[in-house]
């Protein structure tokens, strides 16, 4: 199968209209994964594009493909990507990636000092964080901002985060640090996640599969 090609763009204004169709499919895709997202509403999203703190995808005949938005946190000393969404029509088509790649570029366009975070229980996303230069870090490392977390609550596993005083969840939590911030340890384990990968993804499935049967056991007391 021939991947499709996609025209990906800084949004603006002019593309407000595809707002509440992005709400929908976040919804719904939170939905089929069993998992949740920070809610937004269509004038969330709308705020994001006047802004220009969000890049949207469409194929090549014109179709809305997927979006993604920036969010600052700590006096713009953290960036978060949020809100990944692609199209039903055009998933597994290598977007998600593309899309990915426009909002780092454009999060260290507009934030360039900032450090980009993350938190994800798809190992799909965790590679392509990998190849952008992200690596895994502790919940302690992020941002401390309370209106992050409060992002969680709408997620199945928040009693689980909760439950870890915000320290541990099914999501593993990566980081992009510019590179005058780097310090060699932090290069050191940049370089051995690459190489690991798949080995770190063996370790993510357990650590999910020991917070749940700890969730259930609680649930049966």
């Amino acid at each position: 199968m021939v991947k499709k090609k996609f025209n990906i763009v800084v949004a603006g204004v002019q593309h407000a209209k595809y707002a509440e169709t992005i709400t929908e499919e976040m919804n719904l895709s939170a939905k089929a994964r069993g998992t949740g997202i920070a809610k937004r509403s269509p004038e969330y999203i709308i705020t994001k594009m006047k802004e220009g703190k969000a890049v949207v995808a469409f194929s090549k005949e014109g179709e809305w493909a997927g979006f993604c938005y920036i969010e600052a946190w700590g006096h713009e000393k953290f960036v978060a990507n949020s809100g990944l969404i692609v199209s039903p029509l055009f998933r597994k088509s290598g977007l998600a990636r593309e899309i990915k790649k426009g909002i780092f570029k454009l999060s260290r366009t507009k934030y360039p000092n900032a450090k980009i975070f993350g938190i994800t229980t798809s190992p799909a996303v965790m590679k392509i964080n990998s190849e952008l230069g992200y690596y895994p870090v502790s919940y302690s490392d992020l941002t401390d901002d309370k209106e992050f977390w409060k992002g969680c609550q709408s997620c199945v596993h928040y009693e689980i985060l909760k439950s870890r005083d915000y320290k541990n969840c099914l999501c593993t939590a990566m980081m992009y640090v510019p590179k005058n911030q780097v310090q060699k340890p932090g290069t050191r384990l940049r370089s051995n996640f690459k190489k690991n990968l798949k080995l770190f993804e063996r370790w993510v499935r357990l650590k999910k599969y020991i917070l749940l049967n700890r969730k259930k056991s609680k649930l049966k007391i």
